[in-house]
């Protein structure tokens, strides 16, 4: 229905525009987050008039702000029933980011109400900062300093500059319902969800996804690393009525832990985020035995396997999108100094740590941790990669030399993997920040085919026909090599890795990892020299009586010849 002036201004005289509330809920758990208020014209003839039919004529005629009173004060004192630590969001028109005064009528109205600004997110449409940037900074510096929260709306549909996300203190993007909705059937509309998503996570801004109608888009938002999302799958906008039962509202199901995505929408590393290409390699880590996670700049947990999350006692889902310090309290203190020294940009290896006696799982158990900071294309720190090992029996175990040896071995053989991508013809698709320190190649030469420069010229044979076999037959990869160590000194590695299948068979990718196992072979190669050199010094002797028993034997000769 489309109404006139006339007829919005007798709608606010009656009191008829209200506020409706659509639920904004964490992609991981399902579990509830806010709502965003959404105005709606309880028309007394026709019912609710949705806002496009109205809003754009009250911002015309200068009702706008009799409009934003109306609604954020109804909305207010509905929000009381909200718990903690559940938010609000409010728009605000692009006409009212003119008004200097803004942030203190929306203080006036959540004062009078009762409801805290640190809970209160203000959106602003991303086509406003088109008009008087300088206002707009005044007016979101302002709003930040009262408490509240600014997200910005529609985020990728306007004309705005990238400086603005620098200049404005934004903590959240939304991303448009427009790309959400074409993510999981186009391509290019999947390719600038991951943009935004990781030009979010890089300047440490959350991420809401709208228009969120169906699981798929909610599988591949999570997968994407989008952290909140609103639309049809969690709920419609309602009335303030049905705000209680919208909280207790039974969360939809858990989704699981990232899984691979189909291969009608799998994500190659220049569609993906730098901090999920561990979450790409998901089904490798829930069998390791050590155990994995990824922490973003928030030390939050990104993604782990399964071991990690039994050592934490709790599990994978309740660890996702949650700090290291809300999951295990009592250890934060003593590990947060080691994640804080990774975020910037030092690699700490083998911090041997107790769990707290509270944890009564692994109570007497040791662990061996290690924090690698990783690096995205602009070498900026954007997350710490974390692996604690079980090294209890090695602890407790008597000290014998071959069986020292050999749980030596077995730690290296369990140490912490650089995970790789490949396609079909054996280009490197994903490269290891760890790995690009470890050779001097560089970042450029270790895509696709280039990293066999790194090979010792004794291997590079051997490796290149094990290669060509595995690529042409599907046949696992598993060999060693050395590699030039950017301190010029040449370092044992081990590669292993399997092919993945498309629909029909043929190979699509490949996806495995590498470890050093330099200190390995030098004690394999100590170990068989020490058995060398005994069975060395037993032939010797075994020699010596052969030989003295033989001058036995002529002179034995000798005498009875003479007799």
């Amino acid at each position: 229905m489309l109404a006139n002036r006339i007829e919005v201004a007798e709608a606010l005289d009656r009191n008829e525009v209200i506020p409706y509330f659509q639920p904004i809920v964490e992609l991981r758990s399902g579990q509830l987050a806010g709502f965003e208020v959404l105005a709606r014209w309880q028309h007394a003839e026709h019912g609710p008039f949705l806002p496009g039919n109205f809003i754009s004529l009250a911002e015309a005629h200068g009702l706008i702000d009799a409009l934003t009173q109306q609604v954020f004060r109804k909305a207010f004192y509905a929000a009381l029933l909200l718990p903690e630590p559940l938010t609000l969001s409010v728009n605000v028109s692009p006409v009212q980011l003119e008004n200097s005064s803004l942030p203190y009528a929306i203080r006036e109205l959540a004062e009078e109400a009762g409801f805290p600004l640190k809970r209160l997110i203000v959106e602003i449409t991303e086509s406003t900062l088109l008009k008087d940037p300088a206002q707009v900074q005044t007016i979101a510096g302002k709003l930040k300093a009262m408490g509240c929260r600014l997200a910005l709306d529609d985020f990728g549909t306007g004309y705005s500059s990238l400086r603005h996300l620098q200049t404005l203190p934004f903590d959240e993007l939304k991303i448009d319902r427009s790309f959400v909705s074409e993510m999981t059937k186009k391509r290019d509309s999947r390719k600038i969800v991951a943009a935004i998503v990781g030009l979010g996570q890089s300047l440490g801004l959350a991420t809401v996804a709208e228009g969120v109608e169906t699981e798929e888009q909610a599988q591949m938002l999570l997968w994407l690393g989008c952290e909140l999302g609103q639309g049809w799958r969690y709920g419609h906008a309602q009335a303030a009525a049905t705000i209680p039962e919208m909280i207790r509202k039974e969360p939809k199901a858990i989704l699981p832990a990232l899984v691979t995505p189909g291969d009608e929408w799998a994500t190659s590393n220049l569609e993906g985020l730098p901090m999920l290409r561990l979450a790409q390699l998901q089904a490798i880590y829930d069998g390791a035995p050590v155990g994995l996670c990824f922490l973003d700049r928030k030390m939050r947990y990104v993604n782990l396997n399964k071991r990690l999350a039994e050592i934490n006692g709790a599990s994978v889902e309740a660890h996702l999108g949650r700090t290291v310090e809300e999951m295990i309290p009592i250890a934060f203190p003593v590990i947060e100094p080691y994640i804080t020294r990774a975020l910037g940009g030092e690699v700490i290896a083998s911090v041997a740590f107790t769990p707290p006696a509270d944890q009564s799982e692994i109570a007497g158990s040791r662990f061996l941790a290690s924090y690698q900071p990783a690096w995205d294309e602009a070498d900026e720190v954007i997350g710490v990669s974390v692996s604690v090992l079980d090294i209890t029996e090695s602890t407790h175990s008597e000290f014998q030399p071959m069986r020292s040896a050999e749980r030596q071995s077995s730690l290296t053989e369990t140490s912490p993997e650089t995970p790789w991508v490949m396609d079909a013809e054996g280009n490197d698709l994903q490269v290891s920040s760890r790995w690009v320190r470890t050779t001097p190649l560089g970042k450029d030469k270790t895509r696709n085919l280039r990293w066999l420069e790194a090979l010792h010229t004794e291997d590079l044979e051997r490796v290149v026909k094990t290669m060509t076999e595995a690529l042409s037959t599907g046949k696992p990869i598993d060999i060693e090599y050395r590699i030039e160590g950017v301190d010029g000194e040449w370092r044992w590695m081990r590669s292993t890795g399997s092919p993945r299948y498309g629909a029909s068979g043929e190979i699509t990718r490949w996806y495995g990892s590498v470890e050093d196992i330099h200190d390995r072979k030098l004690m394999e190669d100590s170990i068989r020299e020490s058995w060398e050199y005994s069975m060395g010094e037993r032939n010797m002797v075994a020699e010596g009586v052969r030989v003295a028993e033989e001058l036995r034997n002529s002179i034995a000769k000798g005498d009875a010849a003479v007799s």
